[in-house]
């Protein structure tokens, strides 16, 4: 009575281990997209083959996987090196703004010198004048006075001509030196002008390197940050509003 019990009780599990592993193949085979009712030896062959694909899709996912990191490594070395470019522009930027305020501080100081001077010759022609005008007044109106007073007119016509003369050689070497300063203020400006040009160029190539890291990048916060560009200071330079306020009251005065 055991022994049937037993033997009963295996067959049911048998059966029911036959059942599994035929619903386990009907299933496999379906996933597969195999005829439901085809043999274990397709199934086994069909399984190799996905098992082969696995195999190389994981392949395939390494070599992405080192292209990537080789990508990212390639990008990130670009980066660093247009980083620096950009600090460099931005420092030669500093300088040659710091030169252009120089320039336009020394014209105002020289304009200064040579106003200066031009006053004091035209005091002492002033003075001149009204000591004249008294030796006049003073004198009588003898040969002997005529005489004097022809000699003291003589005089005071070439001290006004040595005055002229002196007056006429400070101007002129104030215009020089007026069209130096102004060639200087041109050339720093050209100068400026391309620096700003390549200056917002490498900021834009920097950008357009950043973005292209972000997809590649395994954590954001990794990738660098691109200064933002400060274009109010680039106009200011280019508008040539970087002058000093005196500087620009004198240049306002000449024209």
């Amino acid at each position: 009575m055991v022994n049937q019990a037993q033997l009963e009780l295996q067959l049911k599990v048998w059966k029911e281990l036959a059942i599994s592993k035929q619903v386990l193949m009907r299933s496999a085979a379906e996933a597969l997209k195999l005829d439901p009712n085809c043999s274990p030896d397709e199934l086994k062959q069909a399984l190799d083959g996905v098992l082969k694909k696995i195999a190389e899709a994981e392949s395939s996912l390494r070599t992405a996987r080192e292209e990537a990191r080789t990508s990212i490594a390639g990008l990130e070395q670009k980066l660093s090196t247009s980083v620096r470019a950009h600090t460099i522009a931005q420092a030669a930027a500093d300088d040659l703004l710091k030169k252009q305020e120089n320039a336009a501080q020394q014209m105002a100081a020289e304009r200064a010198t040579a106003a200066k001077e031009a006053q004091r010759l035209k005091d002492a022609l002033a003075e001149k004048e009204r000591a004249l005008k008294a030796i006049n007044t003073a004198l009588a109106d003898t040969p002997e006075n005529v005489v004097k007073k022809m000699n003291a007119l003589k005089k005071q016509k070439q001290d006004e001509a040595d005055a002229r003369r002196q007056v006429e050689s400070s101007f002129t070497t104030l215009r020089a030196e007026k069209q130096q300063q102004d060639k200087k203020l041109a050339d720093a400006q050209a100068r400026s002008t391309k620096l700003i040009t390549q200056h917002r160029d490498l900021h834009a190539l920097c950008e357009k390197l950043v973005e292209q890291l972000k997809p590649l990048a395994s954590d954001a916060k990794s990738v660098p940050t691109v200064p933002e560009l400060d274009t109010k200071l680039l106009e200011e330079i280019e508008k040539g509003e970087s002058i000093p306020a005196k500087g620009k009251k004198e240049k306002e005065k000449e024209k």
